[in-house]
């Protein structure tokens, strides 16, 4: 099973952007479908954003349109998000999560995850 290490975490002030990487080992993202989730504290674990094995990507959530955005390096073995224009509501534990299987994009039901990585967006 493929293991998934989130990293790229960190305290922003508001209209700043970060980029998260997610590093899989024990497998090649090529073969896996691939996503982002976030949690707030309180809250339900979000989708944020996903991407198919052939690089098709999924609408974000619409809280996230236009500033997210979700690519792979398959050379890399790496997966990233970038976020644009982060807000204090974008606070939250983001997790990595892949699946070999391309429903999952739809489904959201993704079988391996990542620890998750800490962003703060101050006001």
């Amino acid at each position: 099973q493929v293991q998934l290490v989130e990293s790229g975490g960190g305290l922003v002030p508001a209209g700043d952007s970060l980029r998260l990487s997610c590093a899989a080992s024990g497998g090649t993202v090529s073969r896996y479908a691939m996503g982002w989730f976030r949690q707030a504290p309180g809250k339900e674990r979000e989708f944020v954003a996903a991407i198919s094995r052939s690089g098709g990507r999924t609408s974000p959530t619409d809280s996230v349109k236009g500033r997210f955005t979700i690519s792979r390096d398959n050379a890399k073995n790496t997966v990233y998000l970038q976020m644009n224009s982060l807000k204090p509501e974008d606070t939250a534990v983001y997790y990595c999560a892949a699946d070999p299987r391309d429903i999952v994009v739809f489904t959201r039901e993704f079988s391996s995850w990542g620890q998750g990585t800490q962003v703060t967006v101050s006001s």
